[in-house]
């Protein structure tokens, strides 16, 4: 049960990756902040992830509903 259990929390990490590395291209941030946000998500994908929730760009992107 622990392999399924790790491959489905994976699984949820890399749709989380995906989801916030696309939301920050599609953000109104720099060039330069688009690529440190990226490595950073990339380097320490679950400290990564919540930084960016908390500290990321919060402008409404050209691409929202």
């Amino acid at each position: 049960m622990g392999v399924e259990v790790g491959g489905l929390l994976g699984l949820l990490l890399l749709i989380a990756m995906v989801w916030a590395i696309y939301s920050i291209f599609q953000s109104t941030a720099s060039t330069g902040a688009k690529v440190l946000w990226t490595v950073l998500i990339i380097v320490v994908p679950v400290v990564g992830l919540i930084i960016w929730l908390i500290f990321g760009p919060k402008g409404k992107s050209s691409h929202a509903v």
